[in-house]
């Protein structure tokens, strides 16, 4: 069989996304890889379309149980044989699980990477044939990654171990220039086939909003979505306790997750997410990495996280399935502060020196002030995302609510001017606070302090508002013509074309939102994204759809299995919009695998043929499909 017949038998697919045929050809071609793919481009079947041509075992270091649990739950239900190896298991458990790989049982086994290091794991990876190595979530091998995590290099020292270096493979979704270099470094990937698909996600829709009242905001939205499944994360477990307190006051089938709950309780929390049995789920950021949960329709993030890559991989759990999906930030100046207080407070690895220590800090700090920019700039919040990865857009996505918002201009250059003075005026040592208040004219004490009277600048804007100086600085940082120092103190600094402003010879523009144009929930549903099922189907398709998704909770239930793993939200639509009646109609419906036929297709078939009546009718929109 070849890796088209084994996409369509095991994965339902008759068809690669972008960059998935690239590397699954290199690993067949015996070759390392390193792919950069966006959450739901399909990293996984990179590797296990490989992992069943290939004629050894393949080993998929993963960092969290959940990714594992659900990662072998899909595989087993789609035919593959597949197990993992991690705490959550007996050590008699773990002993019969490596009998049965010695034994040709499993093709795919996930560890995790603390198990790389026992003597019983070792010992049976350097009997068995391992003919491939898979590093998931790759970026937490990188110090200067988001996520490091010591543990990550012990892959290393396993690969040395081995008899045969087998092909290594590793796949992140969020990694800079700076953290893909390094995980090739570190991996010690020989001439790799390194792939970038692009971290553009067109199916989900980007917001920024700052309302007075989170919680009324977030009650609101949430009951305007019910039925819909959804992750708000907070970035305190008191947060996490009073939003699931608050949406379960409002009738909302809530739980939450966090490090504070007991073990028990945050699998039972997570179990009731995954199953559907509480579709919103509260957390901290400790909550979703692995979570294969397809059918998230929405992330909120009750406060704005430290870093643009912790937020695009938080928001990226929305419309793993392809749907249309809604990233929502609120954003309010306290988030700065929570979050610089998390990082000045940070674990720091033990067995790194002061400079690292200090060299890691400086670079949270610069995370920090551009996810800062992202929730206060007025330009496309999909092309600064872009932009933030290396990646060039096409300037408006006209699928975010910057695109969708209108907007006044004015020309700040006068007032640029007298910013870049009072900052080399004062020999570039404050930070933004400071300088505001200076220009304002403000006589608060720790202006006294510093002295900042005795400047010429003082007072040169004090016709403006501190809060809108504070804008236009924020403009021109945005913009390159001011820069900041890399601590916790963020000094301004004169850089870029500052020179042509004083010359005359560039103007600053400031783009505010109109006052009688401020759009929010009635926005969302302009986007360009991909179509939900109320756009695709219609009335009688919806029921249809419906009954569907009854039968596969009731499937579900039968096979302790999410639903999701029984077939995904876009494989129900698909199913609504081609009401296959044949075993060969049903073998055309995207997602419908030859062992997920054997199993269940003859329900649903029949769920299709008692709803239609055997009629040929139409359940999706004509204009829509087209």
């Amino acid at each position: 069989m070849d890796k088209y017949g084994i996409l369509k038998k095991y994965f339902g697919y008759s068809d690669f996304r972008v960059g998935q045929e690239l590397l699954i050809d290199s690993i067949l071609a015996g070759r390392d890889v390193l792919g950069i793919m966006p959450t739901g481009a399909g990293k996984s079947i990179c590797y296990q379309v490989p992992a069943l041509l290939l004629s050894g075992i393949t080993l998929v270091i993963s960092p969290l149980i959940s990714l594992m649990k659900d990662q072998v739950q899909a595989l087993n239900q789609a035919g593959v044989h597949a197990a993992y190896i991690n705490s959550s298991l007996s050590e008699s458990q773990i002993s019969k699980a490596l009998r049965l790989a010695a034994a040709g049982q499993y093709k795919i086994i996930y560890v995790a990477p603390e198990r790389l290091e026992t003597y019983e794991f070792l010992r049976f990876a350097c009997q068995a044939e391992i003919a491939m190595l898979t590093v998931d979530e790759a970026h937490c091998i990188s110090q200067w990654g988001q996520d490091f995590r010591p543990s990550y290099l012990k892959i290393v020292q396993f690969i040395r171990k081995l008899e045969k270096r087998p092909i290594l493979s590793a796949f992140t979704a969020t990694a800079t220039e700076k953290v893909k270099e390094d995980i090739a470094c570190v991996l010690g990937l020989i001439r790799p086939q390194v792939l970038v698909t692009g971290f553009d996600r067109k199916n989900l829709y980007f917001a920024v909003e700052t309302p007075r009242k989170k919680d009324d905001y977030l009650m609101r939205y949430v009951q305007e979505h019910r039925g819909e499944s959804g992750i708000i994360y907070c970035a305190t477990r008191k947060n996490v306790d009073q939003v699931c307190d608050r949406l379960r006051a409002q009738g909302i089938a809530a739980t939450k997750y966090h490090a504070g709950l007991g073990l028990e309780e945050r699998r039972q929390n997570q179990e009731d997410f995954i199953y559907d049995n509480c579709p919103v789920m509260a957390a901290t950021n400790a909550f979703g990495m692995g979570i294969d949960k397809s059918n998230v329709r929405y992330v909120i993030h009750y406060n704005m996280p430290q870093s643009m890559e912790n937020y695009y991989q938080e928001a990226g759990r929305a419309g793993r399935d392809g749907e249309r999906s809604e990233c929502i930030l609120l954003y309010s100046a306290q988030d700065v502060v929570v979050n610089r207080f998390l990082i000045e407070n940070k674990e720091q690895n033990p067995e790194s020196t002061w400079e690292e220590i200090e060299q890691i800090r400086e670079r949270d700090e610069e995370r920090l002030r551009a996810m800062t920019y992202y929730c206060t700039t007025t330009d496309c919040l999909r092309e600064y995302i872009l932009r933030y990865f290396g990646e060039m857009g096409s300037g408006r996505c006209e699928n975010c609510l910057n695109c969708a918002r209108e907007y006044e201009e004015t020309d700040i250059t006068q007032a640029a001017v007298k910013i870049i003075a009072c900052i080399r005026e004062c020999r570039q040592r404050y930070g933004i606070n400071v300088t505001a208040g200076m220009l304002a004219g403000e006589s608060r004490a720790k202006l006294r302090e510093y002295g900042v009277f005795n400047y010429a600048s003082y007072g040169s804007l004090k016709e403006l508002r501190e809060n809108e100086i504070k804008m236009m600085i924020r403009q021109m940082l945005a913009e390159g013509l001011l820069a900041t120092s890399n601590d916790k103190y963020a000094i301004l600094k004169v850089s870029g074309d500052a020179d042509a402003v004083l010359k005359g010879e560039r103007q600053v523009i400031l783009k505010r939102v109109k006052a009688d144009a401020k759009k929010t929930s009635d926005v969302r549903s302009s986007g360009s994204g991909k179509m939900r099922k109320s756009d695709i189907l219609n009335s009688r398709g919806l029921e249809l759809f419906e009954r569907l998704r009854a039968l596969r909770i009731e499937i579900a239930r039968e096979e302790s299995v999410p639903p999701y793993i029984v077939f995904s939200d876009k494989t129900l639509v698909d199913m609504c919009v081609k009401a296959p009646l044949t075993k060969q109609e049903m073998m055309q419906v995207t997602g419908v695998g030859e062992n997920k036929y054997e199993r269940f297709g003859e329900r649903f078939l029949a769920a299709v043929a008692e709803f239609t009546a055997g009629r040929r009718e139409k359940y999706y929109l004509e204009r829509r499909m087209k």
